[in-house]
């Protein structure tokens, strides 16, 4: 993990005055995806509109991520879920070392998904029916016998999620879970998908995947047999109409080094103000997907969703410039 040197030049009051004291170097850390950067970009807009200077962007796996910022090394991070990163943020030094803000957008969700096609023809509409070996046999990309799901990277919290779900549901005999650089992995899917062929994945929104591959139009979501989640014996992962997709539903928030919050109020008044629905970032992730990937193109693509929302923006920036 790198280390920077982060200039902590605070104003009297504890703050940033902007124009009157010398800027505050904000460290954040990503995960290093494009679809994140996205986030970022509109965030680094607000804290440069506050007066605060972006330093150079850190990057790491989840748990890394979680223990450079309650270690002081990173000051943020805008990809934060809870409760899938609980263990992540208690392994990190919990509330003593860390401030949740906001939530920025709210019951993000996650599932297990198959073609439609093949759900059709096979009557295919729960998980457990990965058991049945016709029907994983269908799902078999690699002749082993088992039906192979394209899982989350290592370390993810939804990979923790899926593995503890083959051993709760009884499907370690029946599944396999593919692990790996899941937009790669995905990418696969997508082809076999296009080339008329079985596919079986897991994902979430927001996400561009969710804009490719469309629920009730190309694929469908599976039920899970019962709510199940790991460390959390009393979980419930149901939704009100009935239907189960085996995670919870998560916020994200920005996470905080807690020094770097009780020294910033006017940062932490933009972080727990700021609001970008689920469909907001979606359509925005979605816009990349389709070709807008170059540094230039994801600025704008913050900078139009910032337009398009200039009234709570500037409102936010007043209310933020304001907090002490």
């Amino acid at each position: 993990m790198k280390h920077l040197a982060k200039s902590l030049v605070l104003a009297a009051t504890g703050g940033l005055v902007a124009g009157t004291a010398a800027a505050v170097e904000v460290t954040a850390i990503s995960t290093g995806r494009t679809d994140h950067q996205l986030i970022y970009e509109v965030i680094e807009d607000g804290l440069a509109a506050l007066g605060y200077e972006n330093g150079e962007m850190l990057t790491g796996n989840y748990p890394a991520i979680h223990l450079s910022i309650g270690q002081g090394d990173a000051d943020f991070t805008a990809v934060h879920w809870k409760p899938l990163h609980d263990d992540f943020y208690n392994n990190s030094g919990g509330d003593e070392m860390l401030v949740r803000a906001g939530p920025m957008y709210t019951n993000a969700m996650q599932g297990y998904f198959i073609d439609i096609k093949t759900a059709e023809a096979n009557g295919i509409s729960a998980l457990e029916q990965m058991k049945d070996p016709a029907i994983r046999a269908l799902f078999d990309t690699d002749g082993d016998g088992l039906a192979n799901l394209t899982g989350c990277n290592p370390g993810w919290g939804c990979e923790k999620v899926i593995e503890h779900h083959l051993d709760a549901y009884g499907l370690r005999d029946h599944v396999n879970n593919d692990k790996g650089e899941y937009f790669a992995l995905m990418a696969d899917t997508i082809e076999r998908y296009e080339a008329g062929q079985p596919i079986f994945y897991t994902t979430w929104a927001p996400n561009w995947i969710m804009g490719v591959l469309r629920e009730g139009r190309d694929v469908v979501f599976l039920n899970a047999p019962f709510s199940s989640l790991p460390g959390n014996p009393d979980a419930m992962t149901e939704w009100s109409d009935g239907r189960n997709p085996g995670f919870g539903a998560n916020d994200n928030y920005i996470l905080v080094n807690k020094e770097f919050a009780d020294a910033n109020p006017k940062a932490m008044a933009f972080f727990n103000g700021l609001r970008i629905s689920v469909g907001d970032l979606s359509a925005m992730m979605l816009r990349m997907n389709a070709g807008e990937k170059e540094p230039d193109q994801i600025e704008q693509i913050a900078r139009d969703w910032i337009a398009d929302n200039q009234a709570d923006w500037d409102a936010l920036i007043a209310a933020a410039m304001s907090a002490e």
